[in-house]
C-alpha cells in the first residue's frame, strides 16, 4: 500500500439513520435513496465525513454554489458535530449545473483539484441521466480520495493498484532473467573470434541528400462544455469556508 494512503477509520456510529441524500428533484426511486443513503452513511463514517447528495429543481434560479452554501448553512451537516466534516454534490436541475464542496475536514482532503476530478468521473454518467450510477461514483470517489494525503494525486499511476503489479512482474522478470543468464557460465565467443582483420575494413563510405518535408496539420479546439468549469471554494454566509468545483452536464 502507497505511504501518501491514510488508513480508514473503526467506528461503531450506525450506518443508517442519518438522512445523507436530498433528492428534492426526483431524480431517484425510494429504492435507490434508500440504497446510496445507507452506502453514504457508511462510506461516510469510515472518513469521519458527511457524504452528502442534494438535487433541486432550482426554482429560484439560484447561483449552485450559493445553493450548497445556504444548504450548508440551513441543514448544519458534519459528521463531528453540526456545521462540521461534509461534502455537498449539488445539482441543480433548472440550469443543468453541478457544485461540489468539501466543508473543514472535507476541504483539506478534497481541495478543489480533487473536486475537479470527482466531477470529471461522473459528468458523463449525468449527461446520459444515469443519476444513481453516477451518485454512487461519487460517494466511492469520496471515500477513495480522503484515504490520500492532502496534497497528494489520487490518480497518479504509481498509486494504482495494476501499476504496481506490473512492475512488481517485470522487476521480478529481471531477476530471474540475470540469475538464469549468470547460471549459465559467460560466454567467450565473439565477433573477434572469427574476423580476419586484415582483411576486413570499410569498402565505401556514402551520404546522399535527399529532400525535407514539412506537413501542417490543423489542431480542432474542444467545444464540449460539460464537466469542470472552475471557480473553486468560497465562504457561506454563516462564515463556513469550503472549497469548490463547478460545472454543468
Amino acid at each position: 500500500m502507497p505511504l501518501d494512503i491514510v488508513g480508514a477509520t473503526d467506528t461503531n456510529t450506525s450506518t443508517t439513520d442519518k438522512q445523507l441524500i436530498y433528492d428534492e428533484a426526483g431524480l431517484l426511486t425510494p429504492e435507490q435513496v434508500n440504497r446510496l443513503n445507507a452506502m453514504a452513511n457508511q462510506y461516510g463514517a469510515e472518513r469521519e465525513t458527511d457524504i452528502i447528495v442534494y438535487t433541486s429543481l432550482n426554482t429560484e434560479n439560484k447561483d449552485e454554489m450559493v445553493m450548497t452554501e445556504d444548504f450548508y448553512d440551513e441543514h448544519a451537516p458534519g459528521y463531528d458535530k453540526p456545521h462540521g466534516n461534509a461534502v455537498i454534490l449539488t445539482l441543480d436541475m433548472y440550469n443543468r449545473d453541478i457544485y461540489l464542496a468539501g466543508f473543514y475536514k472535507a476541504e483539506e482532503y478534497l481541495d478543489d483539484s480533487r473536486l475537479d476530478q470527482i466531477q470529471t468521473k461522473i459528468t458523463s454518467d449525468l449527461v446520459n441521466g444515469d443519476y444513481e450510477l453516477a451518485f454512487e461514483k461519487y460517494i466511492q470517489t469520496v471515500h477513495e480520495y480522503m484515504g490520500y494525503r492532502p496534497g497528494v494525486n489520487p490518480e497518479n499511476i504509481l498509486f494504482k493498484f495494476w501499476f504496481q503489479l506490473v512492475v512488481s512482474l517485470g522487476l521480478g522478470g529481471v531477476i530471474v532473467g540475470v540469475m538464469a543468464y549468470r547460471s549459465g557460465g559467460r560466454v567467450t565467443v565473439n565477433r573477434q573470434t572469427y574476423e580476419d582483420a586484415s582483411t576486413s575494413g570499410i569498402l565505401d563510405r556514402q551520404d546522399r541528400y535527399l529532400r525535407t518535408t514539412v506537413t501542417k496539420r490543423k489542431i480542432e479546439r474542444n467545444n464540449n462544455n460539460n464537466g469542470p468549469g472552475g471557480g473553486g471554494g468560497g465562504i457561506s454566509k454563516g462564515g463556513h469556508s469550503h472549497s469548490g468545483s463547478r460545472g454543468s452536464f
